[in-house]
């Protein structure tokens, strides 16, 4: 057997007092027993892990997702006898409260944090860079545009999770699937969204290679917002294309009749938009992407997972909701606008307006 000498023998020793140290801090803080070893799998029984959890803005998609990250981590808790004492706060897009919300995690040493929304994942990205708190960010459009990962294979840090990306491209096909004669699009967004960056540029390219016009307004409130989509009206659009953009999903209730009137169809990034009256929304399944936030929450607190080799999960862009009051509002036979759309979705899907998606029928 090769001897240690005494350097040697120092060197292990003090790597294992650093083991012993930082499976100490591991885990939850353990309402009672021990927290298992970090990548055990095996969760101390009665461990508490403490998560963060920060909404951008007050919206249909967002508050589902918050929703089912909520209940996923009480049945995850429920099935390994762990609790996850979440704290909840929503910044209502306003940058000075976000900081202060984050601040706050940090303060009351939170083991996770989550971010629902682009400036809430970048703030947390910004703030845990000398602390490494793990982040799990949910909603994200573009999680490589916006510097959070270094790729969604291998993020790279300490920050990982779930992209609703959109594929806008599928959303131009359905506008001309419904109407081969669309001749001008109107693009409303807010310039200062981060989600709505990479599919306005794309839908340029889409317009530009078939050319076909297409005028841009923007705003960064609800009046602004309003005022945008009147000018719309005013440009002779002939369809609207708005990604999944949070400043106009807070305000589509404000403006989905001002395209009704027009005769105008307002096409959308997400199922929220087309729950609050725009003729349809495009996109991920917002309650499921909420649930396999909460997985990958679970699977850094309980197993272990490295956030930095933790893959972003994308999902199939391919359902179309509808909205039939919308739809029959503008003229349109919603069952020749399903078979239009349907040879290009996974899913057509019909839907009512209402404020929040509990207040639907069933909801």
């Amino acid at each position: 057997m090769k001897k240690l000498n005494l350097k040697s023998v120092l060197s292990l020793t003090a790597a294992a007092v650093l083991t012993l140290s930082l499976t100490a801090c591991s885990g939850g803080s353990g309402s009672s027993g021990t927290p298992a070893p970090a990548g055990s799998g095996a969760p101390a029984e009665g461990s508490v892990y403490k998560v963060g959890i920060c909404n951008y803005v007050d919206d249909a998609s967002l508050n589902q997702i918050v929703e089912n990250i909520r209940a996923q981590l009480d049945a995850i808790g429920a099935e390994k006898g762990v609790t996850f004492e979440v704290s909840y706060d929503n910044c209502n897009a306003d940058t000075n409260v976000l900081n202060q919300i984050i601040a706050n995690f940090i303060a009351d040493d939170v083991d996770l944090m989550v971010g629902v929304a682009t400036p809430v994942a970048v703030a947390m990205q910004t703030a845990t860079e000398d602390n490494q708190i793990p982040v799990v960010f949910s909603a994200v459009s573009d999680p490589v545009g916006a510097g959070l990962v270094e790729s969604l294979e291998a993020p790279g840090a300490n920050l990982t999770g779930t992209s609703d990306y959109l594929d806008t491209n599928s959303i131009m096909n359905l506008i001309l699937a419904a109407n081969p004669d669309t001749a001008k699009i109107g693009l409303l967004y807010d310039q200062g969204q981060d989600s709505s960056t990479t599919p306005i540029a794309h839908a340029r390219e889409y317009l530009e290679a078939n050319h076909i016009d297409y005028v841009e307004r923007t705003g960064t409130t609800t009046d602004e917002v309003m005022l945008a989509a009147q000018a719309l009206v005013a440009d002779g659009v002939d369809a609207v294309f708005t990604p999944t953009d949070n400043t106009i999903m807070t305000a589509e209730l404000s403006i989905y009749e001002t395209f009704i009137d027009a005769g105008i169809p307002h096409y959308t990034g997400a199922d929220s938009f087309a729950l609050n009256g725009a003729f349809l929304g495009y996109g991920v399944d917002y309650a499921n992407l909420g649930v396999e936030t909460a997985n990958m929450v679970a699977g850094i607190l309980l197993d272990g997972n490295d956030p930095a080799s933790t893959a972003v999960m994308t999902f199939d862009n391919g359902t179309a909701t509808v909205n039939t009051e919308t739809c029959q509002a503008l003229g349109l036979n919603y069952d020749e606008i399903e078979a239009a759309f349907a040879p290009l979705c996974t899913k057509v899907q019909s839907i009512t307006t209402a404020e929040s998606f509990g207040d639907l029928p069933n909801g």
